[in-house]
């Protein structure tokens, strides 16, 4: 799954244009200006409409469904997290205005309007999603059974709503901690493999050549 390097772009969305899940390699935060969208991402699902912020964290993942009045997305860089995964702003015409002029600007009046949408109750789904981002869940039958639900259908189900299989989710959180890891300090690589789960040096830097396309000094170079 190679990586996707978002720019300051204006992004026009036929309707029910679907993007397949895919990783990023920089932070960015997307603004809807018109229209809505559905994300499935590695923060969690939510449905966003005009003056609504989808926030993405570099080597995360998501996939996306426009909705039926397609949509107008302005992709903005960001330096680091704005808290949430998911939130608005107060006055998105202000954020537009300075876009069309310094992206830089617009990006710093976002972060200042920035205010996360209150907590919503998960599905099952959205709840093993963030289950799964733990660094040493437990067995998917154990999870599945202590909610009374049947492996096989929780493995359907959770692919429904996010794309892939939990054993594939798991793994990719595994891959993203490792890279951000990498990212945020000087540690050797067979440190950051150790440290992340995996069996060796040779294991990450298979895994991260797969998913990212690239081989973690590489990876750590880029980013």
């Amino acid at each position: 799954m190679p990586l996707v390097h978002p720019g300051q772009e204006v992004s026009l969305n036929a309707p029910g244009r679907r993007f397949a899940r895919h990783h990023h390699l920089k932070p960015y935060a997307a603004l809807l200006v018109s229209g809505c969208c559905d994300e499935a991402g590695d923060r969690g699902r939510f449905r966003a409409s005009a003056g609504d912020v989808l926030v993405h964290l570099a080597f995360e993942a998501h996939q996306d469904r426009i909705g039926a009045a397609g949509a107008t997305i302005i992709n903005l860089a960001l330096d680091g997290d704005l808290g949430d995964a998911f939130g608005h702003v107060r006055d998105p015409d202000s954020v537009i205005r300075a876009y069309e002029s310094d992206p830089l600007a617009a990006s710093e009046i976002l972060r200042e309007q920035f205010t996360p949408h209150a907590k919503r109750a998960d599905d099952w789904p959205d709840m093993l999603a963030e289950h799964l981002r733990d660094s040493e869940p437990m067995p998917l039958e154990q999870w599945a059974e202590l909610r009374g639900l049947n492996p096989p259908s929780l493995s359907r189900g959770f692919k429904l709503a996010y794309g892939i299989t939990p054993k594939r989710y798991r793994f990719e959180q595994m891959v993203s901690r490792a890279a951000r890891t990498l990212r945020d300090t000087g540690h050797a690589l067979s440190m950051v493999a150790a440290a992340t789960g995996f069996a060796d040096q040779a294991h990450m830097t298979r895994a991260m050549a797969g998913m990212f396309g690239f081989s973690p000094g590489r990876l750590r170079k880029l980013s």
